[in-house]
């Protein structure tokens, strides 16, 4: 059988990378992909996945809005790595259109994917968590029929990248990643930011990547020529990938919940995110003595296959 997946996004560069690796997978079935706000608004947001789906031919997916603004945070964006429309600026004329969108909310379509296909389907996020926190609320039964949640967010040494101790991700809506970090009970596997970081691809292999001679590939290149500008200059490099390469956030994610071998290495902990510092809302806190008393713990990513994410990049593009 396929691999189910439920994909949650807020359709920027890396969210785009990570939907193509995962249609690339002969091994696993898209269910649909639920948008939420992010990277950049979700009008964008909807357009960008459109538009990835179309340039893979794949636009019989079933796409859902979301949630366009966080629980309680105020809404941020990641214009600055992603462009203003989130795919960075580089607009298709001949974009599908809206008109392509499913009528059900994403919220609703998750619940409904869920309890249809329970116990099978993995969920994907890659964005603020806000879908995912309104769907608990609203079915509290919701977790308990996916089979496992991937996640791209949160920190483990305090080391942001939007604030001085927050992830983008949880930043952008720390209640919701308190609401899925406490209510979930399914198997969590977290890539956190700094993991991300350590873990960056050589520009050797990203400057391969882009010079496949396909569409996809020409379309990836384009629309990342924005943010790879950013993250190789001077200042990103010696403060986000120490000269690595290219950090790409979501892929870790995406890789591992379409081949569980990806992962080498990971730790179980318990976790929850802070609500109320000053300098630490939204920063991703590992209960190591356990003083949460939590059953519940997430395994968080340590390690991992780079090779074999090397492979899945290149799949996706040919």
């Amino acid at each position: 059988m396929k691999r189910k997946l439920l994909i949650d996004v807020d359709t920027g560069v890396d969210d785009a990378q990570s939907i193509m690796l995962a249609l690339a997978s002969p091994d696993v079935e898209v269910l649909g992909i639920t948008c939420c706000h992010g990277n950049t608004k979700l009008e964008n947001v909807l357009k960008n996945t459109l538009r990835v789906l179309k340039v893979c031919n794949r636009l019989d997916i079933p796409v859902f809005r979301g949630c366009e603004k966080p629980l309680l945070a105020k809404k941020r964006s990641a214009a600055d790595y992603h462009g203003a429309d989130g795919l960075g600026e580089v607009p298709d004329p001949n974009a599908p259109s809206l008109e392509l969108l499913q009528k059900k909310n994403a919220v609703n379509a998750m619940i409904k994917i869920a309890k249809e296909n329970s116990g099978e389907v993995t969920l994907v996020a890659t964005a603020p968590l806000t879908n995912l926190a309104v769907a608990v609320e609203l079915d509290p039964s919701f977790p308990k029929h996916l089979k496992a949640l991937y996640i791209m967010g949160g920190n483990t040494e305090s080391r942001g990248n939007t604030t001085v101790c927050g992830e983008f991700n949880f930043v952008a809506d720390p209640e919701a990643a308190h609401i899925v970090l406490d209510r979930f009970t399914c198997p969590i596997s977290i890539a956190c930011w700094e993991f991300c970081c350590m873990r960056s691809l050589p520009w050797s292999f990203v400057d391969e990547w882009f010079s496949r001679k396909t569409e996809k590939a020409k379309f990836l290149k384009e629309i990342s020529a924005l943010s790879m500008k950013k993250a190789r200059s001077p200042e990103y490099e010696k403060e986000i990938t120490a000269g690595k390469g290219f950090n790409p956030c979501d892929l870790f994610a995406m890789a591992a919940a379409v081949d569980d071998t990806f992962i080498t290495e990971s730790e179980q902990v318990a976790v929850t995110v802070e609500l109320m510092g000053a300098h630490t809302r939204g920063m991703m806190v590992l209960d190591y003595m356990e003083l949460l008393e939590k059953k519940h713990k997430a395994s968080i990513i340590k390690n991992v296959d780079s090779e074999k994410l090397k492979k899945m990049l290149m799949s996706a593009v040919m």
